[in-house]
């Protein structure tokens, strides 16, 4: 089959998506990546990781089947960052469900699979993105490996739903009167380099990096 590949160039998930491709390969399938929609060529199936823009239906009828991860018990947890968002909620048990790009609604297609991540509650951004991109491409090569299978036997989402709005360098201030204790888990999801917490004091911005000792 030809395997396609749709992710954001400047996603965190690039770093570790080398490996996915390798596993793709190895099943004797021929694997295309691309950065941007508008690029997709005829294939069979679209592998959509990590990618912020919505995808018109004339670009997801070039794939018998267009697939999403998303971080949330849909169809609870729609939007932006839902893994974010959750572990700023407490949650250690982190749904993912794997489902079927729709041009209908925002994360509103058909389910094929849902798993859980398991978090200790003191991994720090690049800890949990391991885990979740683990976690992203098993499910992915499983539906793969059983494509058949799911193309029959999948869920229709039902019941109300939720969003969660996408974040902002706002969302990294922290509170300077509250105690590190009661926002690590804010401290957990912050990215040091592309948006680290700060505080404001006196009128001034100060950056705050955390790092494992």
């Amino acid at each position: 089959m030809i395997i396609s590949i749709v992710t954001d160039q400047s996603s965190w998930i690039n770093s570790r998506i080398k490996a996915f491709v390798s596993k793709i390969q190895e099943r004797q399938h021929i694997v295309k990546l691309f950065y941007h929609h508008e690029e997709l060529s005829k294939g069979d199936i679209c592998f959509i990781i990590s990618y912020s823009k919505i995808i018109p239906k004339s670009f997801l009828d070039l794939h018998s089947s267009n697939v999403v991860i998303h971080e949330s018990e849909l169809p609870k947890g729609k939007g932006w960052s839902p893994m974010t968002w959750q572990i700023l909620e407490g949650k250690t048990s982190i749904p993912f469900t794997l489902f079927e790009a729709s041009a209908e609604g925002v994360d509103a297609g058909v389910i094929y699979i849902r798993d859980n991540v398991f978090l200790e509650g003191n991994e720090l951004v690049d800890e949990w993105r391991d885990k979740q991109a683990e976690k992203t491409f098993e499910m992915s090569l499983r539906f793969l490996d059983n494509y058949q299978y799911y193309s029959e036997h999948f869920e229709t989402q039902s019941g109300p739903d939720s969003f969660y709005r996408k974040r902002t360098v706002i969302d990294s201030e922290l509170d300077i009167n509250s105690s590190l204790f009661d926002q690590f888990n804010l401290l957990r999801v912050v990215d040091n380099e592309k948006y680290p917490a700060y505080f404001i004091k006196d009128g001034k911005k100060f950056i705050i990096k955390i790092f494992n000792g």
